[in-house]
């Protein structure tokens, strides 16, 4: 193994991303991800040193309206989880 010039090295392209053995799935999970959460990320109401008392509620608005695609999936998650065991139970013991 060669290390070259220590003191002045020379670097190459970073490694690429490997290939996928299935774009479709890929291509899929990158368009939930752009459907979830198409805005970016507003990095000015990110200010470390200000104290959490200082934030006012157009700031909260902002954010949650980031975070919506999310929480919409999360609420939707809960409702699953709560909905299919009742369901499940209500076929099973009420059999009309």
């Amino acid at each position: 193994m060669e290390l070259g010039n220590i003191s002045k090295p020379t670097y190459g392209p970073g490694p690429e991303a490997p290939g996928s053995s299935t774009p479709g799935l890929v291509t899929m999970a990158h368009s939930f991800l752009r459907l979830v959460q198409p805005n970016p990320l507003p990095i000015e109401l990110f200010d470390f040193g200000q104290s959490q008392s200082e934030y006012n509620q157009e700031d909260i608005h902002e954010l949650l309206l980031y975070e919506l695609g999310f929480l919409v999936c999360a609420a939707i998650g809960v409702l699953f989880i709560i909905l299919v065991p009742l369901v499940g139970c209500c076929f099973c013991c009420c059999r009309c």
